[in-house]
């Protein structure tokens, strides 16, 4: 019997969990293109409001750097930049490179427009949707 009330509790816990792709659907999409490649990205770059989630993703696990390279630290340390970034985007914390910020400017504040269980799901989907996806 308690198994099967600590399972009924995991299963409702899991359905009503905020889904990180959806959270990129309603706050992302309509500036970051889910996947491109590089090639293709440079041929739209005029037409682009921002860099494509596969790059964004890319760069930041490239610039945040730990001495033990341990994967679940790192992915922390990645959520938590993410986390902080959607809502306090200043371009002293930027990791794009010197061209994108030029193109594109500092991403739009979603201060007030995103919860605190969106933000970490949308970081933790970032981070996992492009585990060993390259943007080349």
């Amino acid at each position: 019997m308690k198994n099967i009330v600590i399972s009924s509790l995991l299963f409702s816990i899991n359905l009503f969990a905020t889904d990180g792709y959806e959270v990129y659907k309603k706050n992302c999409m309509s500036c970051h293109v889910e996947i491109m490649q590089k090639g293709e990205a440079l041929k739209n770059l005029k037409s682009m409001k921002a860099p494509p989630m596969v790059e964004v993703s890319s760069r930041l696990k490239e610039n945040i750097i730990i001495k033990d390279d341990e994967d679940d630290i790192h992915r922390h340390l990645f959520i938590l930049f993410v986390k902080d970034y959607i809502t306090n985007p200043i371009i002293g914390k930027s990791m794009c490179n010197a061209g994108a910020l030029e193109r594109f400017g500092v991403m739009p504040s979603l201060e007030g427009k995103i919860s605190n269980e969106e933000k970490q799901a949308v970081a933790e989907w970032l981070y996992d949707r492009y585990e060993n996806v390259k943007f080349e």
